[in-house]
């Protein structure tokens, strides 16, 4: 890439189209556009879970490889007909949620997001992959996005719910669980 991002304010936004890494532009709020800063943002919130000092080495470790697979998609995303994601990075999703799933109790209950910090981070970073997961797809009926895109998302999801329930785990905390009907 060398200098690639040497000047930051291009001005050549100004008018409401940003430009696509194939040169193209499109106006800001497209599809494609509102599907790159969600999984944008997506990345930015796995960022801050990140940021946290008590995230087990694993966690870690995953959680950054699932960035750069994240600016990989990105990177599908801006440029049109380029597929950057592939299904071995759906597998490795798969075979995570399969792992880290197999020490914890079964569900009995719906949880409410919570318990540790690093672990209301990651259901946050669960809503926001659904959100993306949402407007990728949106973004797929107008232009091409490839399968293991889509799948990676949905994957993700369940991979950061369940490193939520992990997280808390690890922590000596409990889920939280919903109680149906209790106020305040």
């Amino acid at each position: 890439m060398g200098h690639r991002l040497t000047r930051i304010t291009t001005r050549t936004g100004d008018a409401g189209e940003t430009g696509l890494g194939d040169g193209s532009r499109v106006p800001k709020d497209s599809a494609r556009i509102a599907a790159l800063g969600d999984v944008d943002e997506l990345n930015s919130v796995i960022g801050l879970l990140l940021a946290e000092s008590d995230v087990p080495d694993d966690v870690r470790t995953a959680l950054t490889g699932i960035q750069h697979d994240l600016f990989d998609l990105g990177g599908e995303l801006s440029v049109p007909g380029h597929a950057g994601m592939r299904s071995d990075g759906v597998e490795r999703l798969e075979h995570m949620i399969e792992t880290y799933n197999a020490d914890l109790p079964p569900l009995k209950e719906f949880i409410l997001p919570g318990g540790t910090r690093p672990a209301a981070l990651a259901h946050l970073a669960r809503t926001v992959c659904r959100r993306a997961e949402r407007v990728v797809i949106a973004a797929a009926r107008a232009a091409e996005v490839s399968q293991p895109a889509r799948v990676y998302l949905n994957r993700l999801s369940d991979l950061l719910f369940i490193l939520a329930r992990v997280l808390n785990r690890r922590a000596q905390r409990d889920d939280v669980l919903w109680v149906k009907g209790r106020a305040g």
